[in-house]
């Protein structure tokens, strides 16, 4: 993957959390599947976008918790 798809990817996500559009664990999933992509590629994983999908997990446990 290269570097420009992952930086349009990236923002697209965050366009739709800043928007809301979209269902939020939807978003919470594209973005596991884009991490797992740049793992799979060798990428270095950005420190905000892994604590990202850390808070975001820990955010839907806890609502299937409830």
């Amino acid at each position: 993957m290269e570097r420009d798809e992952i930086d349009a990817e990236v923002s697209l996500l965050m366009e739709e959390m800043e928007g809301d559009l979209g269902d939020a664990h939807e978003i919470y999933l594209r973005l596991c599947q884009l991490q797992q992509s740049m793992r799979a590629f060798g990428q270095e994983l950005p420190e905000d976008l892994a604590r990202l999908e850390e808070e975001l997990g820990e955010v839907f446990a806890k609502k299937q918790d409830n």
